[in-house]
C-alpha cells in the first residue's frame, strides 16, 4: 500500500492493521472515540485511518520542564488506544525522557538528531511550566535551562501541544508569588502554531484527538482565546454535569458525607467550580471513561482555567452569587414562566463570572 493513498478499503486496512499487530476491533474503537470527541461525521474515519497509519507520520518529541509528570501518567493510562499502540503504531515518539529506553547522553542524542533531521517537521509536546526568572536557572534538563530548551525545541517545531495546566498557563508553579517566574509555553515561544490542553492532568483522549486532527487535516483544531481546542473546552462543565438536575432542583450537598452527598446531589455549596470552568470532563472522563472528580463525589476545582490556583481558591468555598432554585416548587406556585426567568438568571451569572475569570470557552481566536 502506498503511503500516499488517501482512501483505505476495508480489506487493505485490515491487512495493514494485522501486520502492525493491531486488532481491527481495537482500531475501530479508537476511531469511534476520536470521532465522537471531535464531533466529526463517520466519513472522517477513512481519512483519519489513512493519516494515522501512514509511513510518513511526523516525529514527536515530548519535553518535561517544571512538572509532576501527571500528564505522562495520564498518557500511560491510555487504553483506546493503549500507550503501546500510541507510541509504536500511531505516533513516532522519538524522545520522552520519562518512558524512553535510552538515558543520559543517548537520550539527548536522540533529541538532537530529531531536531536536526526534522527541523520544522516534528510535533513538540510540552509538559510543565517554563521558569524565566534569573535566566531560567530554576529548571535544568541535560545541562540546559528549560527556557533555552523550549525556545529551541518549540521554536523549530511544526506545531506545539502544551499538555496540562502548567505548560498552558504556568499552573501551580505560577501561583502567587511565583518565585521562579513560571510561564506557559505560549508566553515564552512565539511564531509557531501552539495549542493548549490544560487540566491537572490533561485527558489523553483530548491529546490523541488533537494529534489525529493535525495528522488528518494538516492543522490544529479551532481554539478559543486561550488556545484551547473548542471540541474539548467549548462547553461549561456545569452544563454537562450529571448532577446538574439537582442544581436546578435546589438539591445541594451541605456537608461531606450527608444524605445529599450519598445521593449524588449538586456540589456547588461545597465549592464546585463547574459553573465557571470549560472542559469536557463529564463526557470523556478518566481511566477509560470510568469516572471523573464530580462523579466520584468531589467538586471541580477549575484546573483547566488560567490561574486557577489563585482565582478558584479557596477550593471549598462556593462561587459567589450563583443562585439555586427549586424548579419543582417554582413551577407549581408561580408557573413555568418564572422558572424560565430564573434559568436565565443563572445563565447570566455564568456569563458574568466567566468574564470575571477570563474563561471564555466559546470565543474563537
Amino acid at each position: 500500500m502506498s503511503k500516499d493513498e488517501s482512501v483505505w478499503t476495508e480489506a487493505s486496512l485490515e491487512e495493514y492493521l494485522e501486520s502492525r499487530g493491531v486488532s481491527r476491533r481495537g482500531f475501530l474503537g479508537f476511531m469511534t472515540t476520536l470521532a465522537a470527541t471531535l464531533a466529526l461525521p463517520v466519513s472522517f474515519a477513512d481519512k483519519a485511518a489513512a493519516a494515522v497509519t501512514a509511513d510518513n507520520r511526523p516525529p514527536v518529541v515530548w519535553m518535561e520542564y517544571q512538572d509532576c509528570a501527571g500528564d505522562s501518567e495520564s498518557l500511560l493510562r491510555a487504553s483506546r488506544p493503549s500507550v503501546g499502540d500510541l507510541i509504536l503504531n500511531y505516533l513516532s515518539v522519538d524522545y520522552h525522557e520519562t518512558i524512553m529506553a535510552a538515558a543520559g547522553h543517548q537520550a539527548e542524542k536522540s533529541l538532537e538528531d530529531t531536531l536536526k533531521n526534522y527541523k520544522g517537521k516534528y510535533i513538540a509536546i510540552v509538559e510543565g511550566s517554563i521558569p524565566v526568572n534569573k535566566d531560567g536557572i530554576y529548571c535544568m534538563v541535560g545541562g540546559r535551562t528549560a527556557l533555552a530548551s523550549a525556545k529551541e525545541v518549540c521554536g523549530n517545531a511544526a506545531a506545539v501541544i502544551a499538555v496540562g495546566t502548567c505548560a498552558a498557563y504556568g499552573g501551580i508553579a505560577a501561583g502567587e508569588p511565583n518565585p521562579t517566574g513560571a510561564k506557559g509555553v505560549m508566553d515564552v515561544v512565539k511564531g509557531v502554531p501552539i495549542i493548549n490542553l490544560p487540566g491537572c492532568p490533561m485527558n489523553v483522549v483530548n491529546l490523541t484527538a488533537t494529534i489525529v486532527h493535525y495528522l488528518t487535516f494538516g492543522t490544529l483544531p479551532p481554539t478559543d482565546r486561550y488556545k484551547r481546542p473548542l471540541f474539548a473546552y467549548g462547553k461549561r462543565i456545569h452544563d454537562n454535569c450529571e448532577r446538574r438536575a439537582h442544581f436546578d432542583q435546589g438539591q445541594y450537598v451541605e456537608a461531606w458525607g450527608d444524605s445529599g452527598h450519598r445521593q449524588g446531589w449538586c456540589l456547588y455549596k461545597m465549592g464546585c467550580k463547574g459553573p465557571s470552568t470549560f472542559h469536557n470532563c463529564p463526557t470523556v472522563r478518566w481511566n477509560d471513561g470510568t469516572s471523573w472528580p464530580v462523579q466520584a463525589g468531589h467538586g471541580c476545582v477549575g484546573c483547566s482555567e488560567p490561574g486557577f490556583w489563585d482565582t478558584m481558591s479557596p477550593f471549598y468555598d462556593r462561587l459567589p452569587d450563583v443562585p439555586g432554585f427549586g424548579a419543582d416548587v417554582t413551577a407549581t406556585k408561580v408557573g413555568l414562566g418564572l422558572t424560565a426567568a430564573a434559568a436565565v438568571g443563572v445563565a447570566a451569572h455564568g456569563v458574568a463570572k466567566t468574564m470575571q475569570l477570563k474563561a471564555s470557552g466559546g470565543d474563537k481566536e
